[in-house]
């Protein structure tokens, strides 16, 4: 059993279930085309299952499952995937949320839009997982740039009025940091060839390349910029209000609680270990520019009159304090990043579904729209709260841990730094009480008045993330156990060791 191509698999089954999905006729109906789609998701997830349980904690091998296929043998490219505990997290995290976001989204669309819809959703979960388990740089690379065919088409065809110009900046954001990206993939290679005679994309290679200084700088600059534009880092995060603030809660979704997870991603899997000497060099920049979107993302906030667009500014202020813990170059720190990657994903889809639930229902983002919900809807206003406090790191939800975690591993090594970030988790509770005072209490308002509270599907779909979400601020442990070995490595690849603080700390 342990033989089988596990992570193949996981791409190869929502592909297939995507191209079914396209093919089923409509005369068919859409309950059966949605059914079909929610099926495969649940199918893929319970393979999640099966190769999560092949994982093992405290082998020395730095990845599991591992298949290696010759692709362009010319070039050195192979089908090569592997999982260490992040990518087991992140295949993780995708897995949850696909089924439930199909679920949520069941009476979002039109009939006559179902099929297309639920099988771009699934051909993006196929894509996103071959770019958390690839170990070829190329593949990385591939799938890293196919998977923008899916979202651009969710997020220009279904949304508000706006949705095909951000679906338009989204696409020229991301192919401008691709093609940056394909530069640095190329002259990697390059260089390769140069140092050894040997050109190959697999990770393990170009992590042990003997690059000079000058080159890992030129190069840390190509991969880090195509990675700041996903993660998204001010100033390279204006498509992101757009394109969820455009697009429905359900594809917002997907956009940020898993697409944008690929620039933090991609820069502790392959930045931080092949350009070890310029990340710790140029950390300075990085941990600046995390700073500033930590507070520009919470200032915007508290400035939005727009319900999906405020969480969009929320969560450019959430990737800042990621992009902290891993340039912080400490083990918490980078533990509480991937941590965070998790809690993130979780909440993000929390709030956005239950906002969207409201926004639904009224036909309107606008946040003075829904004065007075409460009153009509009670329990919805519960889940929109429950939301929003996860989002400010609520003592108790996997937030506050991921928070507290990399703020911890921060101020071992800048002090400074990790005071100033901290006063952003005051201004992140402003914004959050606002919205919901603004959106629940008060006088209701014409739109909210004769609305119907959430639906047992709704909440059905709504209570995995619920459950996980406090589960894991309870009991953290197991997901740490899976994420500490890899934090290790990424600090022996860059060559850096805990500041003795942290380490008599008992860390």
């Amino acid at each position: 059993m342990t033989n089988l191509p596990y992570l193949s698999m996981l791409i190869l089954l929502p592909l297939i279930g995507s191209l079914l999905v396209f093919a089923i006729p409509a005369a068919l109906g859409a309950v059966r085309i949605k059914s079909v789609a929610l099926g495969f998701s649940l199918l893929t997830f319970a393979l999640f299952v099966l190769a999560g349980l092949q994982f093992e904690l405290g082998t020395d091998d730095q990845f599991q499952l591992t298949e290696n296929y010759e692709w362009i043998g010319a070039f050195g490219v192979s089908w090569s995937v592997g999982v260490d505990g992040l990518g087991l997290v992140m295949l993780g995290l995708v897995s949850i949320l696909v089924p439930v976001v199909l679920l949520a989204a069941w009476r979002d669309v039109t009939d006559e839009a179902a099929g297309k819809f639920f099988a771009l959703v699934l051909m993006l979960q196929s894509f996103v997982t071959a770019v958390f388990v690839a170990t070829d740089l190329f593949m990385f690379y591939v799938f890293f740039e196919v998977m923008l065919i899916p979202m651009y088409f969710l997020i220009g065809r279904y949304g508000n009025a706006d949705r095909r110009k951000a679906a338009v900046k989204f696409l020229i954001f991301s192919l401008v940091g691709g093609l940056v990206l394909l530069a640095g993939v190329i002259s990697v290679w390059v260089q390769s060839i140069q140092i050894t005679g040997f050109g190959s994309f697999d990770l393990e290679y170009l992590a042990n390349l003997d690059l000079s200084v000058e080159s890992q700088r030129w190069l840390f600059a190509a991969f880090f910029f195509a990675f700041a534009i996903k993660a998204p880092l001010v100033p390279l995060h204006s498509w992101l209000p757009d394109a969820a603030g455009s697009s429905s809660p359900a594809v917002a979704v997907l956009l940020i609680g898993i697409l944008d997870k690929v620039g933090t991603y991609g820069m502790l899997r392959f930045l931080l270990p092949m350009f070890p000497e310029a990340s710790v060099e140029l950390a300075p920049i990085a941990l600046t520019l995390a700073v500033l979107s930590i507070f520009y993302g919470a200032v915007m906030a508290i400035g939005s009159r727009d319900m999906k667009r405020l969480m969009a500014y929320v969560s450019i202020s959430h990737f800042g304090f990621i992009v902290l813990g891993i340039f912080a170059f400490t083990t918490q720190g980078i533990s509480g990043a991937m941590f965070y990657m998790l809690s993130h994903g979780l909440s993000t889809a929390a709030l956005f579904l239950a906002a969207g639930y409201l926004m639904h229902r009224t036909s309107s983002s606008k946040i003075d729209d829904h004065a007075g919900a409460f009153q009509t809807t009670p329990l919805l206003a519960g889940f929109i709260l429950f939301g929003a406090l996860s989002s400010v790191a609520l003592p108790g939800l996997a937030s506050f841990i991921a928070e507290f975690t990399v703020l911890l591993g921060t101020f071992a090594r800048y002090p400074v730094l990790a005071a100033v970030a901290t006063l952003g988790i005051v201004v992140a509770a402003v914004y959050a009480l606002w919205l919901y005072q603004r959106t629940m209490t008060g006088h209701p308002s014409d739109a909210v008045t004769g609305i119907k509270d959430i639906s047992g599907r709704e909440v059905i779909a709504l209570s995995p993330i619920v459950a996980l979400t406090i589960a894991l601020g309870f009991v953290p442990q197991p997901a740490f156990d899976i994420l500490n070995p890899t934090s290790a490595k990424v600090m022996e690849q860059v060559n850096q060791v805990d500041p003795e603080a942290l380490i008599e700390g008992g860390n």
